[in-house]
């Protein structure tokens, strides 16, 4: 065989199996889509009971506000609970704030939810973080432990807690109502959790650079954990807000009085008042409504980027 014949030959066409084997793969049989709201009738189903949904949870809301529109006479009459026989009025919202009480237990429900938000989110983060990244001796049985005392129901901790006021002469104090409430170990778990998602190559980088864990909890996992610090603070912030029992035990000045307590006081002292009390119930809820419209965008994305939505 001669060079020119090894030049004019054609050469090989070699054919890969691969595209064949794709072609006689067979197709993946696919049930149907019953994912809620996929089709038209699933849409009008999903939206006709989440509608419904909403009415059940908005009326005794809307309850509660057309209650304190009435006048005492009209909130205690069976016979006139849709319309009252006198007419829609404000002179129950009007009592309770010229009464000069209700704007006093605002603002010490105020401070100490937001005194308990601070420092139980700030203990919270710092142990999540020394549970998430860091290894020290017993490590493990502290998680425990703490993973335990969310089975404690808080009831069960009053006397304890009280005892402890007493022996530290805090009793009637604003530090006796704050404290005892910053121990919050489900909080404790959901940032733990969530530091855990956090790549540690960020962590490895910083580290490279000098940077202590202080440094790295504060310039790199806080930063990074602004969604679900504040739906975190939301949470804790509501909790305490509404808390009635351990602020209604630890204190009896009515000066430090929060608005649970109060509006409870109110009640027992003056006998059941409808249209005030639920006066003093919607004022005391329009806080707690507005921290919420303003932040519910944090929260659905910290429930979005942290798994606890399914995802």
């Amino acid at each position: 065989m001669t060079s020119t014949d090894v030049r004019t030959r054609p050469a090989r066409r070699t054919v890969s199996p691969l595209p064949a084997a794709r072609r006689a793969r067979p197709a993946v049989q696919r049930g149907p889509n019953l994912t809620l709201g996929a089709g038209p009738l699933a849409r009008t189903l999903a939206l006709a009971a989440l509608a419904v949904l909403a009415v059940i949870w908005l009326l005794p809301m809307f309850w509660a506000a057309f209650t304190a529109l009435k006048s005492e006479q009209d909130a205690s009459d069976p016979l006139h609970w849709i319309w009252p026989q006198g007419g829609f009025t404000l002179d129950a919202f009007r009592t309770v704030i010229e009464r000069g009480d209700l704007p006093l237990w605002m603002l010490n429900s105020f401070f100490i939810a937001v005194a308990v938000t601070v420092v139980t989110v700030a203990v919270s983060a710092m142990a999540g973080y020394a549970f998430s990244r860091t290894l020290f001796r017993g490590r493990r049985w502290l998680f425990t432990v703490t993973m335990a005392s969310i089975l404690v129901p808080p009831q069960l901790l009053i006397v304890p807690w009280f005892q402890q006021m007493l022996t530290l002469d805090l009793v009637d104090t604003y530090a006796a109502v704050i404290l005892p409430q910053t121990v919050a170990p489900a909080m404790v778990f959901i940032l733990k959790k969530h530091f855990d998602t956090i790549p540690r190559e960020l962590e490895e980088a910083a580290r490279i650079d000098g940077a202590s864990h202080a440094r790295i909890f504060r310039s790199v996992m806080l930063p990074l954990s602004r969604p679900m610090l504040a739906a975190v603070s939301i949470f804790v912030f509501i909790g305490a807000w509404n808390n009635f029992l351990w602020p209604f035990v630890s204190t009896s000045d009515p000066a430090l009085m929060t608005l649970p307590v109060g509006i409870t006081a109110v009640k027992d002292a003056y006998g059941v008042q409808y249209a005030q009390t639920m006066a003093s119930s919607v004022l005391a809820a329009l806080p707690l409504v507005l921290v919420f419209v303003f932040f519910q965008r944090h929260i659905v994305k910290s429930v979005a980027t942290t798994g606890l939505g399914g995802q």
